[in-house]
């Protein structure tokens, strides 16, 4: 199994979420998360006075999917994230040890 962490913008959570959902993936956590990359924030002016915002707005989404599922969500969040320009966000995969349901007490593939 693996941890698939996708940093994306807000505006393209609501497409990412019925992509995956479309390709049975019914389970994810979702923060709204502040970050900057190449883009470096923005500059913003407030009552005529220029100010740079470092921290933008982005979305973590998180799923956790057996093996043989991790290509075709990593391939999911990067087709529907996508816009081309800076700031689309980053996909991060991990290994995961061992998941445990905690109401039932399943444990590995058949918790997630």
């Amino acid at each position: 199994m693996k941890k698939v962490e996708a940093i994306i913008q807000p505006v393209r959570l609501e497409p990412v979420k019925e992509a995956l959902h479309a390709i049975s993936v019914h389970g994810m956590t979702v923060t709204e998360v502040k970050g900057f990359g190449v883009q470096k924030g923005i500059r913003e002016v407030y009552r005529g006075l220029e100010y740079q915002v470092d921290f933008l707005p982005k979305v973590k989404i998180e799923v956790v999917a057996p093996d043989d599922k991790v290509q075709p969500v990593v391939n999911t969040i990067a087709n529907k994230a996508r816009t081309g320009r800076i700031g689309d966000g980053k996909i991060f995969v991990y290994p995961v040890g061992e998941v445990i349901r905690i109401r039932t007490g399943e444990v590995g593939e058949n918790a997630v």
